[in-house]
């Protein structure tokens, strides 16, 4: 049986200024420790927030200080670290990076956000990545995706159908549409018979107040665990028995025609 803690991360983040988003993120992540988790997750974008007019001056080139410092942390406290993600400056552009750190803080997964959130304007400062955000992590088969990706169902079922086993959500969700946020996350686990964490920021920047509302939903739709609007942690105990569970007593994957879905 393997049974993973996870502890979601949910705080502010100040606006355009990565320097102190270091210092404060090594800060919480000392704090989650408290609790002794298998995986820390963090949100969207922490190290800058959507100050997305400004990435060419403070997005990290190629990601180089968020991998070390990512990879630091991960070996350093013994955990697997889904490091959220950030604004990567490549010469191909800027692109919104999620990367992935086991507990050895060797390099597991680096997820490029494949849909673009033209209502916020992502289109005019970000790339958009092409590859799926699949990894393993202590023998769990895992997926990372961002924000917006969750409302594109046939892109979570590409990773459900590939092997994973939990899915993974780093956000900047607004709170004008926390519903959404919650119906989505929900379906997503139910249809996938998978476990969904999804860490979301909260506060506030110069045009957003953020939902906070951090989620872990099991591969039956429940709600494990929920946070409010404010900063905090969200941590739950996730049986990843649970998913064959689901999968062996509904058999989706098995009644799937793929063949018709085009």
């Amino acid at each position: 049986m393997t049974k993973w803690k996870v502890t979601c991360i949910q705080h502010d983040v100040i606006f355009g200024d990565p320097e102190a988003n270091y210092v404060r993120m090594e800060e919480r992540i000392d704090r989650a420790m408290h609790s002794n988790p298998d995986v820390v997750v963090l949100p969207e974008l922490w190290t800058t927030g959507y100050d997305l007019a400004r990435l060419d001056e403070i997005a990290d080139k190629e990601a180089r200080r968020t991998k070390a410092f990512l990879a630091d942390i991960s070996r350093r406290y013994g955990v697997h670290l889904v490091g959220g993600s950030i604004a990567q400056r490549t010469p191909a552009g800027v692109f919104n990076t999620l990367l992935v750190y086991d507990r050895e803080g060797l390099a597991a997964a680096e997820y490029r956000k494949a849909h673009l959130f033209k209502l916020m304007d992502e289109h005019l400062y970000l790339q958009a990545g092409e590859q799926k955000g699949l990894f393993e992590l202590g023998g769990v088969r895992g997926a990372g995706v961002i924000c917006y990706d969750i409302r594109f169902p046939e892109w979570i079922r590409v990773h459900a159908a590939s092997g994973a086993d939990i899915l993974f959500v780093a956000a900047e969700w607004p709170l004008s549409r926390l519903a959404h946020w919650r119906a989505l996350l929900i379906a997503r686990a139910i249809e996938n018979q998978c476990w969904v964490v999804a860490c979301n920021r909260s506060g506030s920047d110069p045009s957003n107040v953020f939902a906070g509302h951090s989620m872990i939903v099991g591969p039956w739709g429940e709600v494990v665990a929920e946070a409010g609007e404010e900063d905090g942690f969200l941590t739950a105990e996730l049986d990843m028995d649970e998913v064959a569970r689901a999968r062996g007593r509904i058999p989706v994957f098995e009644d799937r025609r793929p063949e018709l879905y085009r």
